[in-house]
């Protein structure tokens, strides 16, 4: 599994591959929304160390409270040096993991397809009641239509990209199955963030992240998160109380609707989370592929 996590540690919030993009707004909102303190730590990896460290002071510049770790998913090494970290700063282990890494080659690109790193190497140090987070992508769906031979007519281009996104998605819902009966109650998902403006997308993603407006939903058990905000400049708050019915679970979820101006780089980062702050004891969704915090139905979207 290619890797580039957001981590909530038991005790400890962890973000690998988050100097930017998608993964630093996932570490911005979790950080804003858990305001750490000697029961939280947010810590941002990175590869690159100065880049990381770099992140990390703008993000201290906001007022957030954000420690640094480096990670390199590619290597094996670096990734056991995180594991051994983990093991003996948290012994409780990690409460949340969001796997947000990626590399989305140009197609003129000679660079080796598939730069992957396995993420089972945390799985044992995962915590009671916690939550895995695989980002993949709706270029998922894409690439199972280009199986189907469809693609073209369905509006879908050639993606190695979309293909090693459904090879992720998959192996989530496999993950979930063979974690099922797992005495931790790890809450195990994949999700899509929506086409952001990133490097990765080349800067044509149609989500912006660091400027705009938008409306966000947030599930009920959220809302003290959100009262927590007090370094959020809110200009209006409009709250609204609605019920959804999920569209593969068959469960009602009661989720209040704040209209807010707050930066876009929670937009993209909004998936990730909610799936990452499930109340304790949620048991679903799992194993699902979620967009836009609701569960895709992959096979009616896509049969083959």
């Amino acid at each position: 599994l290619s890797l580039n996590i957001p981590v909530l540690l038991s005790c400890s919030l962890q973000v690998t591959g988050a100097n930017k993009g998608i993964g630093n707004g996932i570490v911005e909102l979790l950080a804003r929304g858990l305001k750490p303190t000697s029961e939280w730590h947010v810590y941002l990896t990175a590869r690159n160390e100065k880049l990381g460290l770099e992140a990390v002071k703008v993000l201290e510049e906001k007022g957030l409270s954000v420690k640094f770790h480096q990670l390199d998913i590619t290597d094996a090494e670096s990734r056991h040096r995180l594991a051994a970290f983990i093991k003996e700063n948290y012994a409780e282990g990690i409460d949340i993991l969001v796997n947000n890494a990626g590399i989305a080659y140009k197609v003129d690109s000679t660079a080796p397809f598939g730069e992957q790193a396995k993420v089972t190497i945390f799985l044992p140090l995962m915590a009671k009641d916690s939550r895995l987070v695989n980002v993949a992508s709706t270029m998922a769906i894409m690439s199972l239509h280009a199986e189907a031979g469809d693609h073209e007519k369905a509006g879908f281009s050639n993606s190695a990209y979309g293909m090693s996104k459904v090879g992720l998605w998959k192996a989530t819902a496999i993950l979930a199955e063979q974690f099922r009966g797992d005495p931790r109650h790890i809450l195990i998902n994949s999700c899509c963030p929506g086409y952001v403006n990133t490097d990765m997308s080349s800067h044509k993603g149609h989500k912006t992240i660091l400027e705009g407006t938008f409306a966000l939903k947030w599930p009920l058990n959220v809302i003290i998160v959100i009262d927590r905000y007090s370094n959020l400049q809110l200009a209006k708050v409009k709250v609204s109380v609605e019920l959804f019915a999920s569209h593969s679970t068959k469960l009602n979820y009661r989720r209040i609707i704040l209209l807010m101006l707050i930066p876009r780089v929670l937009l993209g980062a909004d998936t990730p989370v909610y799936l990452a702050t499930l109340p304790k004891g949620a048991t679903e969704p799992y194993g699902q592929f979620v967009r836009e915090r609701c569960v895709v139905d992959v096979d009616k979207e896509c049969p083959l």
